[in-house]
């Protein structure tokens, strides 16, 4: 078996985690043609202020940036990016108001290591939400660095050659590396909470007309499951906040609830 890649640890600057969402998580892509038009002007956002794409991947609600701005204008770019494609949207579907959800999401990504998981972590977005494997998704980088299907909106370079200077044994070692099942947690990647954990505690009883939440962590296995998850859909409730309710592990909430979107996934395949 050939070593997918090094570990990597060598500092990098200027460059960043974006993430925007839809208001109120809405949906901002409701077909081809929203997904078209954010690409096209996010390519030529990317000509006008001259930064380097590393990744993205344009999910319903929400989207994943990987950026290296040299020129320091990322609230340029990002004012920018949001305004056409809102503008684009409200006009499209006879609605006004805000698209996006407050100020986009900024991480700061300062080691080459954190590079290579973040890459992936974001192209298994599709993956982990059910929807296909991250290799057959049309709206994501991946296939940038495989096939070079989006004319030039990724920069590739940079993060191949940290697997090899060849680029056929680059492009392998990708393949490999991002089909390797790695979890890659960062607490930064969640949005702000929007309502306290009391607030959401008094939410979660609501909506399940119980009142006891500690009950629930005792229940069969299937019925809990199914419960975590249908919680993790309550907006303004994060995955954080149902270990903390629920007295149970982040790392064993996130296993459900990425379990569930799997099965939902594959059951809405089916009956396609």
């Amino acid at each position: 078996m050939p070593r997918v890649a090094r570990e990597y640890n060598k500092t990098i600057t200027n460059t960043y985690h974006i993430i925007i969402r839809g208001i109120n998580k809405q949906d901002i892509f409701f077909d081809e043609e929203d997904r078209l038009k954010f690409l096209k002007e996010l390519k030529g956002v990317k000509e006008q202020y001259k930064f380097k794409i590393y990744a993205f991947v344009l999910m319903t609600n929400h989207v994943h940036l990987t950026i290296c701005d040299d020129n320091g204008m990322m609230s340029q770019i990002m004012h920018r990016l949001c305004t056409i494609y809102a503008i684009y949207f409200n006009k499209k579907y006879e609605r006004i108001g805000h698209v996006f959800q407050n100020r986009f999401k900024n991480i700061c990504v300062d080691k080459e290591s954190y590079l290579l998981d973040l890459v992936r972590y974001i192209h298994n977005n599709p993956q982990n939400a059910g929807i296909c494997n991250h290799s057959r998704y049309r709206w994501s980088s991946y296939r940038d660095y495989v096939e070079n299907l989006h004319d030039g909106i990724t920069d590739i370079d940079f993060v191949l050659e940290l697997f090899n200077k060849d680029r056929k044994k680059a492009i392998y070692r990708f393949k490999e590396f991002s089909n390797r099942e790695k979890n890659f947690f960062d607490t930064q990647l969640e949005f702000d909470y929007t309502i306290t954990d009391e607030v959401a505690s008094e939410v979660i009883k609501s909506k399940l007309k119980i009142n006891d939440i500690s009950k629930i962590k005792h229940l069969n296995n299937s019925m809990r499951d199914a419960i975590i998850y249908n919680v993790s859909e309550i907006e303004g409730i994060t995955l954080k906040q149902i270990s903390r309710i629920f007295n149970m592990s982040e790392r064993n909430v996130q296993r459900i609830v990425k379990k569930c979107k799997m099965e939902r996934g594959l059951n809405n395949e089916n009956k396609l």
